[in-house]
């Protein structure tokens, strides 16, 4: 079976956007890089059940002035490169996340350098209108060059429909309800620790918690979700690190898989993913740290039928697939010299 990746690229050195590569689940490897579409620093990307595509990119000016937004593309179309279908640029700078709500037609972005969070319509045409806009407000992290401002890293829905934002730069996670017209009403607000760092965040709805991530501090918690309220609480915390590491570390990407049996966090520069046993209520045991092959992984995804794993690791440019045991939940390499130039994020395709 073959199976198609969208990934998301910076576009500083050698990348021109946004790719798509193939897993051969059958030959058990990665194969058939494609250039989708050109974008600047397309670092996330998104999918609707329309098969349009939407990546995070930026544009200059004559005056060499950036504005940031994202761009559409109709996916339906294997006739590449892609051209864009629609595109917005309204804000001050490149967003860093981006996704889309099937059931009212809204995008999302979380902008990391402006402090903010978007909402934006979707017309039946593709066409795209601002809806709301929110500066995430709180008290500074002590990580001053990291923790200068608000920093929302990552926003999506919950899973009963809510909208939860991530900020790295007030250590905090926000939830809104979403009113049909993209508004965001503010419902809860976690303040996570002093230079936490939240950077992104899963939600298993069975077993009512939630798993966030902290760039700064390499750590992922266990946070209890009461879904009626709209409310996170803080249960414990696990590091993704060794504990004599010493060097810079940022974790990034979290994955679970679909039984909620295991969780995943990539490690940039441990160079490594750590793998977590989850219990039945959500409580987190590490069970495995194994390395990415590369340097600086930040995104990685699981396949269709949880047999394989994906790693990107920007600095060195290449993919690293693995197989995945679905009983221990641990990773083996079969693959890693796979050519992905400056790889941030990947989403299988629809």
């Amino acid at each position: 079976m073959i199976e198609k990746y969208l990934l998301g690229t910076y576009t500083r050195r050698i990348s021109k956007g946004v790719y798509q590569l193939e897993l051969d689940t059958e030959n058990q490897k990665l194969q058939n890089l494609t250039f989708v579409g050109s974008a600047i620093d397309p670092t996330y990307v998104a999918e609707s059940n329309q098969k349009r595509i939407y990546a995070i990119t930026k544009v200059k000016d004559d005056k060499g002035d950036v504005t940031g937004g994202f761009v559409e593309w109709d996916g339906t179309s294997d006739d590449f490169p892609l051209k864009p279908i629609a595109s917005v640029h309204d804000q001050e700078t490149s967003p860093a996340y981006i996704a889309v709500d099937e059931d009212q037609q809204l995008v999302f972005t979380a902008n990391y350098h402006a402090g903010t969070v978007n909402t934006y319509r979707i017309a039946d045409d593709g066409s795209i209108s601002k809806a709301d806009r929110i500066m995430d407000k709180g008290t500074l992290g002590f990580r001053k060059e990291q923790q200068d401002g608000p920093h929302p890293h990552y926003i999506n829905l919950t899973p009963e429909g809510r909208v939860v934002a991530v900020d790295l730069g007030v250590d905090k996670v926000f939830i809104y309800d979403l009113e049909a017209n993209g508004k965001l009403v503010p419902v809860s607000e976690l303040q996570m620790q002093d230079g936490y760092g939240p950077r992104h965040i899963y939600f298993d709805a069975k077993k009512k918690v939630a798993y966030l991530v902290g760039e700064l501090s390499s750590n992922v918690a266990v946070l209890d979700y009461d879904a009626d309220k709209g409310v996170l609480s803080l249960r414990d915390i696990h590091s993704t690190i060794p504990d004599d590491w010493t060097e810079h570390n940022g974790a990034a990407a979290i994955r679970v898989s679909k039984d909620g049996r295991f969780v995943y966090v990539s490690n940039r520069g441990n160079n490594s993913i750590a793998v977590f046993s989850s219990d039945e209520s959500g409580n987190l045991s590490l069970i495995q740290r194994i390395s990415t092959e590369g340097d600086f992984p930040r995104d990685f995804n699981l396949s269709d039928d949880q047999s394989f794993v994906i790693a990107l690791n920007q600095n060195s440019d290449n993919a690293t697939l693995y197989t995945r045991d679905p009983e221990s939940g641990k990773l083996t390499m079969i693959q890693k010299d796979f050519t992905v130039p400056e790889g941030v994020s990947i989403l299988r395709k629809k």
